[in-house]
């Protein structure tokens, strides 16, 4: 990973600790006590040995010491507890906020952003992903400030008994974070790799799952599953190389520590034996001394040896960071839309009209899809929207949503749309795209998804409208009928009607409808065209349609091709010149 690159996502990974709150001030605190009992347990356990061996003291005389080691232990077990909550509370704050953070971001972005990648990389992103951040702050974090504050505590209690013993510390301990420097450098680039092929693998999976009807059918059951093993083993060994990274760093760790370890022994098992004079400061070496020592030895290291062992949280946490960072900085430049104007101003409207002066829609990364366009819908009138595949229709649908930037002038009642609040906007609009979404819930929330004060007699007569009552009142569950996950459990033409249900049930101004009726049989397309026809009475309406042979209920029609609209007019007018609608008339008569 690039140097420059990893020091921004460190930078900002540390910029997100306020979230944690005091948990992690606490988590720090409880380990600092921790080290302070721990030389405190050193010193009883020196001192009973110094007085029972040395000068040959009966146990009771250390009953004081006795007390306190005791004391010490229940205290370390307490604060050992204690640290653990908090540490897990710092970071499930932090996870929770981050979280909140994408899904808004995502919110904000809007649904044409997000249909860029599957569904499984952004599942992925927000729950896989953010969890890596977990141990950073739980643990990295808190062990960062005792891999520092521990040793140079012991350091501080050492030297003053044994200058030798402290200089052999002082000098071994650096080992330790250099060769973590050194497995860092790989590690946070390996980890990045994996969570890239974690999000390729999710992705992957989750799309053919979802489409495993369209490929048994073409039978490419067996390609996709080498597909997916090929991504399969690519995590796989991406995993093994963070694993083998993790293992090598504990192993080496242990190896420098033991060897310091060692040779304080010898250096004071020497000096015991009078082979060694030097580093007692003209007193000698006490046994108090050489245990006190001894039992500190461990515990100096111990800090650095579990930073070494939470370091690889560091690096998963900077490979994590990479997507996260690069989704929360994304800003879409050069272009207007609701969503990044800077004045806000309340909207409201017994009626709406639009007009647009040389506009051109730009997808969120710079590439025009339309324009440039002029049009203006009076108040109360419906417009179609007709012209072939890719010609910009549902562009520009998007773009009077606010999910698209655009330029040029776009006014709703001649007040910019970019300075209207984005959320009073919508209050006004209905829509019904072409693939419907429903939501894992009752046909009730379903419907009542934007009115959620509805009776159930209002929510049976939207039903009605809909053409979609038979179906429910044919189940004993009505409108408690549970719908699954991605409309599961209902055809793609009775989720149309359900979210024509849902768009009927907002008293809405502004209708946008992208192709309505694309998945109803032809008696249900009267049944929903009529209720749209009845609701739509007083509002303005955008309908996206490739049916044009009833273009004659519509006041105009705009014809668009390759961006551009290239007529406009009503339908009579149109027609009477050979222009693109005509054609597109005749090749839809010559299809049926």
């Amino acid at each position: 990973m690039d140097k420059s690159l990893e020091k921004s996502l460190t930078k900002w990974l540390k910029s997100q600790q306020p979230a944690c709150g005091i948990f992690l001030k606490l988590s720090i605190l409880c380990g600092l006590l921790n080290g302070i009992a721990i030389v405190g347990q050193a010193y009883c356990i020196a001192r009973i040995l110094q007085q029972v061996i040395m000068q040959n003291m009966p146990l009771q005389a250390s009953n004081i010491e006795f007390i306190a080691l005791i004391g010490l232990l229940l205290l370390r077990a307490v604060l050992a507890q204690v640290r653990e909550r908090v540490s897990f509370e710092a970071g499930k704050r932090l996870r929770s906020d981050i979280r909140h953070a994408v899904l808004n971001k995502l919110v904000k972005l809007g649904p044409v952003f997000i249909k860029g990648k599957p569904s499984g990389a952004w599942a992925s992103l927000v729950f896989e992903q953010v969890e890596d951040l977990h141990d950073y702050y739980a643990k990295y974090v808190p062990q960062m400030m005792l891999a520092g504050f521990i040793p140079l505590l012991i350091l501080v209690c050492v030297f003053p008994l044994n200058w030798a013993a402290g200089i052999i510390l002082l000098a071994t301990a650096p080992l330790i974070p250099m060769f973590m420097i050194l497995v860092g450098m790989g590690a946070a680039d390996a980890n990045r790799k994996n969570v890239k092929a974690l999000a390729r693998l999710s992705g992957h999976f989750m799309d053919r799952l979802k489409g495993l009807q369209t490929v048994k059918l073409f039978h490419r059951g067996d390609a996709e599953l080498s597909n997916i093993d090929t991504a399969s083993e690519d995590f796989r060994s991406r995993t093994m190389s963070v694993l083998r990274l993790a293992f090598l760093s504990s192993a080496v760790l242990e190896f420098f520590a033991a060897v310091s370890i060692a040779v304080l022994a010898v250096y004071f098992g020497f000096s015991y034996l009078d082979h060694l004079d030097f580093g007692h400061y003209g007193v000698g070496i006490s046994l108090f001394t050489g245990m006190f020592v001894l039992i500190l030895a461990p515990e100096f290291f111990q800090p650095l040896r579990d930073l070494g062992t939470h370091y690889h949280a560091k690096a998963q946490a900077i490979g994590a960071a990479e997507t996260l960072v690069e989704l929360l900085d994304y800003q879409v430049e050069g272009s207007e839309t609701p969503e990044n104007s800077q004045s806000k101003v309340p909207f409201t409207a017994d009626a709406i009209s639009i007009e647009a002066i040389d506009l051109e829609v730009f997808s969120l990364d710079g590439q025009r899809l339309l324009g440039p366009v002029s049009f203006t819908l009076p108040a109360g009138e419906h417009w179609a929207i007709v012209g072939p595949s890719g010609a910009g229709k549902t562009s520009l649908l998007n773009a009077l949503l606010g999910f698209l930037p655009y330029k040029g002038h776009l006014t709703i009642n001649q007040q910019p749309l970019s300075s209207i609040a984005l959320s009073d906007w919508r209050r006004h609009l209905a829509w019904l795209g072409q693939d419907p979404q429903l939501f894992h819930g009752t046909v009730r929330d379903n419907v009542a998804l934007a009115n959620p004060q509805l009776t159930d007699p209002q929510i049976m007569a939207l039903l009605v409208q809909a053409n979609i009552s038979d179906f429910v009142t044919q189940h004993a569950q009505g409108l408690d009928l549970m719908i699954s996950d991605q409309s599961a459990g209902v055809s793609v033409g009775q989720a149309q009607r359900f979210a024509l249900a849902r768009a009927l049930a907002q008293p809405a101004k502004l209708f946008l409808l992208d192709e309505p009726t694309a998945s109803l049989d032809a008696q249900s397309e009267q049944f929903v065209l009529a209720s749209l026809q009845t609701a739509m009475q007083g509002a303005s309406g955008l309908t996206v349609t490739h049916r044009l042979d009833d273009l004659s209920t519509m006041d105009k029609v705009l014809v668009m091709d390759k961006g551009l609209i290239v007529q406009q007019g009503e339908v009579s007018e149109l027609l009477r010149c050979d222009g693109l609608l005509t054609q597109m008339l005749n090749q839809q008569q010559e299809v049926c």
